[in-house]
């Protein structure tokens, strides 16, 4: 059973309005079915606050025009407190417009319900599980995490809010090839800086992070890595790849055990900046989730949790042997073509990995899984999903969202990006650069899976092109009046709000107003930079209204009234920044 909901002014009015609108459905078509009657909001407030097309929803059914249903439907509303005039327009639509005293309610009701204005409480058995970034730990986390980062974490802050329960989830690449060419890398450094004579691979990673890791393992373990040589690739290798392993395994063979050591240096090492940098990004996890755990606690050869995925495949018969390697049938799923799990040397994929990691998290009991991945990775999808349906569990339950690469541009100018070479822009350096909060809300500017072109200097400057200095700005306003009148803040949730009258005034409450059906809606469509375009709408009323507006004057009912309506922007704006990880700045 669903819990209690916290309810707000707005939701409760459109409620009221829909009951309204069905009343008078069992007058004018009392046998006709509708799906559902919607109330959306008009683009221009001349066309009133809400807008229903349920009398076009009835014109097939009843086989009459939508303005003449509508108009019946007009002549049948019952009479309401909360309506101050319906009209038709266009084809059919019914615009309703509200009674300036449903508006006026909005900024004491706001002014009550505080940080909590907006949110829902947590709906049992509507768990979600949002993974996100789960980066390599190859490498400092670049501008292109960042986005994943912002974009993850604003998404969990929105849908938590929206009365979900929300886990968050790192996935840490910990197995397979790259962790172990990021191990030699380290190793080849501390031999270097131990003048041991080696040939450094092309393919290595040659981040000056690299050589910042090596000196941390020299520090920890003094000389007890050094051998009298350094790795050496096959004499008879027949290109970088084979030479590269070849070198790896050489690496493994001379260290022995202390191979683990320094694989363990490496992980750790990056994994700690990674949760470093997340966290002074304001970005947190639930869990830190070890893709190694995956082929662990196996009985023998059996690979654990991923060797019991593909033997659970293999059995169902979506396998099959060819060249010595274990192939998954995924065309049979609408994949382009099937995959390996299971490589001729034995080795699992990436892949197995991830079939295994995702029929964990169905085991976990989740309503529902998000996975937010990089644009690149579009091509990923319909094997995974494929693989679970093959599991017999149900892959509507996974929800990809892919995020597209952000591209930063500087004096115009754009700034190239790369990994291994060590020439890329990490996302501690943006942040250093731009601040958490700049950086937060520009990577969440343009919807995931739209291009981002990052422009530094705007994300700086102290202007109102700027828009997360826009909507900060206007909060910092309001405190800055509040320290002026010196008043109790507290008593104005009971202000005679029937004082803001004016126009502007009933148009900023009515986009306060908005609020709660707005975070209903990001989460819905998992949708965060719906809400950071209406922060700034937001504050863009409230600047207009400051500068139009004197608050502290004589006539102590228009100065609370104004008061209370500048506090209700300046809860509304925190709270929506909050689930944005963007600070709401007292003084500017």
């Amino acid at each position: 059973m669903n819990a209690v909901v916290h309810s707000d002014a707005h939701s409760d009015t459109k409620s009221r309005i829909v009951d309204l609108i069905s009343k008078a459905l069992t007058v004018v078509a009392p046998n006709a079915t509708v799906d559902s009657i919607v109330l959306d909001r008009p683009k221009l407030a001349a066309h009133g606050d809400f807008s229903c097309n349920v009398a076009m929803q009835l014109a097939k059914a009843l086989r009459a025009k939508p303005r003449d249903i509508a108009q019946q439907l007009l002549a049948a509303l019952p009479a309401s407190e909360h309506i101050e005039k319906a009209e038709i327009a266009g084809a059919g639509f019914i615009n309703i417009f509200l009674k300036a005293s449903v508006k006026q309610a909005v900024a004491n009701h706001i002014l009550a319900a505080g940080a909590a204005y907006g949110t829902r409480l947590v709906r049992k058995g509507d768990s979600v599980q949002v993974e996100f970034v789960s980066a390599n730990p190859t490498g400092p986390l670049h501008v292109g995490h960042g986005r994943g980062a912002a974009y993850g974490a604003c998404l969990a802050n929105v849908l938590a809010a929206a009365g979900h329960e929300v886990s968050r989830e790192f996935y840490i690449n910990d197995a397979g090839r790259q962790m172990d060419i990021l191990a030699l890398s380290v190793w080849l450094r501390y031999l270097e800086a131990r003048q041991v004579a080696l040939t450094f691979p092309d393919d290595g990673y040659r981040g000056d992070y690299v050589r910042d890791i090596a000196a941390s393992l020299e520090k920890a373990h003094g000389a007890t890595l050094v051998r009298e040589r350094a790795p050496q690739a096959p004499a008879n290798a027949s290109d970088a790849d084979t030479a590269l392993d070849g070198m790896i395994t050489d690496a493994k063979a001379l260290l022995g055990e202390q191979w683990r050591t320094l694989f363990k240096h490496a992980l750790d090492g990056m994994v700690a900046d990674q949760r470093d940098d997340l966290g002074q990004f304001s970005v947190t996890f639930d869990r830190w989730y070890s893709e190694q755990t995956l082929h662990e606690g196996g009985n023998g050869n059996d690979g654990g949790a991923v060797g019991k995925v593909v033997a659970q495949l293999q059995a169902g018969g979506h396998l099959y042997d060819q060249d010595g390697a274990l192939w998954f049938r995924s065309t049979s799923f609408g994949d382009e073509k099937d995959r390996v799990v299971r490589r001729e040397n034995g080795a699992y994929t990436y892949f197995a990995s991830d079939i295994a990691y995702h029929a964990d998290k169905f085991a976990r009991g989740y309503a529902r899984m998000i996975d937010v991945w990089g644009a690149d990775h579009h091509g990923y999808i319909a094997r995974v999903k494929g693989a679970l349906k093959a599991l017999g569990l149900n892959p509507d339950k996974l929800i990809i969202t892919l995020v597209q690469f952000a591209v930063l541009y500087r004096g115009g100018e754009k700034i190239a990006m790369g990994k291994r070479s060590g020439d890329f822009v990490t996302l501690r350096d943006l942040r250093n650069e731009v601040g958490n909060d700049a950086a937060r809300f520009f990577y969440v500017l343009r919807k995931s899976d739209q291009h981002l072109d990052f422009d530094l200097d705007l994300a700086k400057s102290k202007s109102n092109e700027n828009p997360v200095y826009y909507i900060q700005y206007a909060h910092a306003r309001v405190c800055s009046v509040y320290e002026q009148w010196g008043g109790d803040a507290a008593t104005l949730k009971a202000a005679d709000t029937t004082a803001l009258d004016t126009a502007a005034e009933l148009e900023l409450l009515g986009k306060l107003a908005e609020y709660p059906e707005m975070i209903a809606h990001a989460a819905r469509e998992m949708a965060p930079h719906v809400l950071a375009f209406y922060l700034k709408d937001v504050a863009g009323l409230f600047h207009g209204y400051y500068n139009a507006t004197r608050f502290l004057i004589d006539d102590a009912r228009v100065r609370d009234a104004r008061l209370a309506l500048a506090g209700a922007v300046r809860v509304v704006l925190a709270n929506g920044l909050r689930l944005l990880g963007v600070a709401a700045p007292e003084k500017m």
